[in-house]
Protein backbone atom coordinates (compact mmCIF):
# COMPACT_ATOMS: atom_id res chain seq x y z
CA UNK A 1 0.00 0.00 0.00
CA UNK A 2 2.67 2.44 0.58
CA UNK A 3 4.18 2.36 -2.72
CA UNK A 4 0.61 3.05 -3.86
CA UNK A 5 0.16 6.16 -2.00
CA UNK A 6 3.65 7.05 -2.77
CA UNK A 7 3.39 6.67 -6.58
CA UNK A 8 -0.20 8.20 -6.55
CA UNK A 9 1.20 11.80 -5.13
CA UNK A 10 -0.25 11.69 -1.27
CA UNK A 11 3.09 11.63 -0.06
CA UNK A 12 6.40 12.87 -1.43
CA UNK A 13 8.43 9.59 -0.48
CA UNK A 14 7.50 5.94 -0.13
CA UNK A 15 6.92 5.08 4.00
CA UNK A 16 7.87 2.68 6.38
CA UNK A 17 4.93 0.72 7.79
CA UNK A 18 6.51 2.08 10.72
CA UNK A 19 5.71 5.74 9.24
CA UNK A 20 2.24 5.29 9.31
CA UNK A 21 1.76 7.62 11.70
CA UNK A 22 3.51 10.43 9.70
CA UNK A 23 0.79 10.24 7.57
CA UNK A 24 -1.47 12.55 9.54
CA UNK A 25 1.06 15.16 8.42
CA UNK A 26 -0.44 14.76 4.84
CA UNK A 27 -4.08 14.72 6.31
CA UNK A 28 -4.24 11.38 5.74
CA UNK A 29 -6.21 8.66 7.80
CA UNK A 30 -5.69 5.41 7.04
CA UNK A 31 -7.67 2.40 8.57
CA UNK A 32 -9.44 -0.60 8.07
CA UNK A 33 -13.08 -1.08 7.75
CA UNK A 34 -12.63 -4.41 9.87
CA UNK A 35 -10.21 -4.23 12.85
CA UNK A 36 -9.19 -8.04 13.00
CA UNK A 37 -5.77 -8.51 10.72
CA UNK A 38 -6.51 -11.89 8.20
CA UNK A 39 -4.27 -12.96 5.30
CA UNK A 40 -7.73 -12.90 2.74
CA UNK A 41 -10.75 -10.62 3.10
CA UNK A 42 -12.33 -13.88 2.66
CA UNK A 43 -11.89 -14.85 6.03
CA UNK A 44 -14.08 -11.84 7.67
CA UNK A 45 -17.98 -12.82 7.66
CA UNK A 46 -20.38 -9.94 5.86
CA UNK A 47 -21.53 -9.55 9.57
CA UNK A 48 -17.95 -8.49 10.95
CA UNK A 49 -17.86 -6.13 7.41
CA UNK A 50 -21.40 -4.57 8.32
CA UNK A 51 -20.09 -4.09 11.57
CA UNK A 52 -17.10 -2.11 10.71
CA UNK A 53 -19.36 -0.30 8.27
CA UNK A 54 -21.08 1.25 11.17
CA UNK A 55 -18.12 1.63 13.42
CA UNK A 56 -16.49 4.08 10.64
CA UNK A 57 -19.47 5.41 10.04
CA UNK A 58 -19.73 6.71 13.35
CA UNK A 59 -15.93 7.71 12.95
CA UNK A 60 -17.05 10.29 10.08
CA UNK A 61 -19.49 11.20 11.88
CA UNK A 62 -17.48 12.61 14.39
CA UNK A 63 -14.33 13.57 12.92
CA UNK A 64 -16.05 14.72 9.43
CA UNK A 65 -13.23 14.38 6.99
CA UNK A 66 -13.76 15.71 3.93
CA UNK A 67 -13.22 12.10 1.85
CA UNK A 68 -13.95 8.63 3.64
CA UNK A 69 -11.92 6.00 0.95
CA UNK A 70 -12.46 2.45 1.49
CA UNK A 71 -10.10 -0.17 0.05
CA UNK A 72 -11.56 -2.65 -1.46
CA UNK A 73 -14.73 -2.19 -3.33
CA UNK A 74 -16.39 -5.71 -2.19
CA UNK A 75 -15.39 -4.49 1.49
CA UNK A 76 -17.33 -1.50 0.46
CA UNK A 77 -20.50 -2.93 -0.89
CA UNK A 78 -20.34 -5.22 2.00
CA UNK A 79 -19.75 -2.85 4.72
CA UNK A 80 -22.61 -0.24 3.79
CA UNK A 81 -24.77 -2.51 1.80
CA UNK A 82 -24.05 -0.64 -1.74
CA UNK A 83 -24.15 -4.07 -4.27
CA UNK A 84 -23.95 -2.61 -7.06
CA UNK A 85 -20.72 -0.03 -6.45
CA UNK A 86 -17.66 0.12 -8.35
CA UNK A 87 -14.24 2.00 -7.87
CA UNK A 88 -14.17 5.69 -7.60
CA UNK A 89 -16.24 8.22 -5.97
CA UNK A 90 -19.42 6.97 -4.50
CA UNK A 91 -23.02 8.91 -4.79
CA UNK A 92 -23.36 8.09 -0.73
CA UNK A 93 -21.81 10.22 1.58
CA UNK A 94 -21.61 10.11 5.30
CA UNK A 95 -23.20 13.59 6.04
CA UNK A 96 -21.11 16.41 3.93
CA UNK A 97 -18.30 13.27 3.63
CA UNK A 98 -17.86 11.87 -0.02
CA UNK A 99 -16.81 8.34 -0.56
CA UNK A 100 -14.12 6.57 -2.73
CA UNK A 101 -13.85 2.96 -3.17
CA UNK A 102 -10.12 1.92 -3.64
CA UNK A 103 -8.61 -0.76 -5.51
CA UNK A 104 -7.56 -3.23 -2.59
CA UNK A 105 -3.46 -3.72 -3.17
CA UNK A 106 -4.11 -7.49 -2.20
CA UNK A 107 -3.04 -10.18 -4.38
CA UNK A 108 -6.09 -11.78 -5.31
CA UNK A 109 -6.44 -8.32 -7.58
CA UNK A 110 -3.95 -9.40 -10.12
CA UNK A 111 -5.53 -7.64 -12.78
CA UNK A 112 -4.18 -4.16 -10.59
CA UNK A 113 -0.89 -3.06 -11.86
CA UNK A 114 1.06 -0.80 -8.83
CA UNK A 115 0.52 1.90 -11.61
CA UNK A 116 -3.13 1.91 -12.43
CA UNK A 117 -3.97 1.18 -8.43
CA UNK A 118 -1.93 4.65 -8.35
CA UNK A 119 -3.47 6.27 -10.57
CA UNK A 120 -7.10 5.39 -9.05
CA UNK A 121 -5.71 6.82 -6.22
CA UNK A 122 -4.21 9.61 -7.99
CA UNK A 123 -7.90 10.42 -8.74
CA UNK A 124 -8.76 10.89 -5.34
CA UNK A 125 -6.07 12.95 -4.25
CA UNK A 126 -6.80 15.33 -7.25
CA UNK A 127 -10.60 15.42 -6.04
CA UNK A 128 -9.05 15.70 -2.61
CA UNK A 129 -7.47 18.71 -3.71
CA UNK A 130 -10.07 20.32 -5.94
CA UNK A 131 -12.44 23.22 -3.82
CA UNK A 132 -15.22 21.70 -2.49
CA UNK A 133 -18.08 22.28 -4.48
Amino acid sequence: MQITVHLSGFTPRRLAPAEQEELLTYRLGITNVVARATARADELSAEEFREGGRILTAKVELLRPQWLAVVGVTAYRTAFGEKKAQIGPQERTIGSTRIWALPNPSGLNAHWTADSMAQEYARLREAAESPAD
